[in-house]
């Protein structure tokens, strides 16, 4: 039986919901992988992705993080461009998969990656807990964003704005 019988007239099928989601999510988890390795590993120079070793080991980590971006992203770009050519975008589902993305990598970074493996803290020679609330909270507030578009986008039924 046909899904889209069942479903009220201009909502996406879940099919396209699920996958603006995934995709979105993942191109947003891509550009915050980007944030922390251009803004705290690059410019500001406060760690690496692996800190428990030597500085070619840490240089090492960070490109390989960098790379592991830049093939999410470009796969991500590359699945939304099939999700626009083939007209099944939901882009208020891809919003919030895109914030859910964000939030999703930053929280995973500063509990998994700072708390419970240890592999870099956040700064070094400081008081780090100002650092890991901003942090942590940060990650929080995009990853609740994420969930609160992708309500309103189930509550509404529509698709989202076109973009």
């Amino acid at each position: 039986m046909n899904a889209s019988v069942h479903r009220r007239p201009g909502r996406p099928a879940p099919s396209a919901t699920r996958r603006s989601l995934v995709v979105c999510g993942m191109i947003g988890a891509a550009v915050m992988a980007a944030v922390d390795e251009i803004v705290f590993h690059q410019i500001l120079g406060w760690h690496h992705f692996y800190d428990r070793s030597t500085s070619s080991v840490g240089l090492l980590s960070d490109g390989l993080l960098h790379t592991a971006e830049l093939l999410a992203l470009i796969a991500g770009l590359f699945l939304y461009a099939d999700l626009r050519r083939s007209r099944t975008l939901a882009p208020a589902y891809g919003w919030a998969g895109f914030f859910l993305g964000l939030g999703a990598f930053q929280l995973f970074d500063g509990i998994v990656d700072h708390k419970l493996l240890r592999l870099h803290q956040i700064r070094y020679g400081v008081d780090i807990t100002p650092y890991d609330w901003a942090w942590n909270a940060g990650g929080l507030a995009l990853l609740l964003t994420g969930l609160v578009l992708g309500l309103r986008a189930r509550r509404s039924g529509r698709p989202g704005p076109a973009s």
